[in-house]
């Protein structure tokens, strides 16, 4: 991704956000990674009320990396409420995630996401996955 520009990653399993921080390690990702576990969580971020009410430590993202299955609300509620807000409906949304379920691909592409990312089981290609992910936004221009 580019230099210093946050990146919210929305997932509930710390494993999995393990493995997302590892491979930006891997990969000398050093854009600020910010971590939030649910779909209200990540409002609550994007909009800086509760407990990230602070903007400096909760800055707009550039980019966020959505999963999609998820308590209190899922990916999918998550991005039927951001497509509608002006203020946010521009962030480019990437899913990762481990379903494979069409239904799920087809409704995140319908609700305008960049990207579908099926999260790889083997870390050496989960860390590949990040890298191209990074190199594709590095080349990108952001909204």
């Amino acid at each position: 991704m580019r230099n210093n520009v946050p990146i919210l990653l929305v997932d509930d399993d710390q494993v999995d956000v393990m493995t997302v921080q590892r491979a930006f390690k891997r990969n000398n990702i050093l854009d600020p990674l910010f971590v939030v576990g649910n779909g209200r969580e990540a409002l609550d971020f994007l909009h800086h009320q509760g407990e990230h009410s602070d903007p400096e430590r909760s800055p707009r993202p550039g980019i966020i990396l959505l999963d999609l299955n998820m308590p209190v609300m899922n990916g999918i509620e998550f991005l039927k409420v951001i497509k509608l807000d002006e203020s946010l409906k521009k962030i480019p949304v990437i899913v990762l995630t481990t379903s494979k379920e069409e239904n799920d691909r087809v409704e995140s592409f319908n609700l305008s996401v960049a990207g579908y990312i099926i999260k790889p089981v083997e870390f050496e290609k989960f860390v590949e996955a990040v890298r191209v992910l990074n190199l594709y936004w590095t080349l990108s221009e952001l909204p």
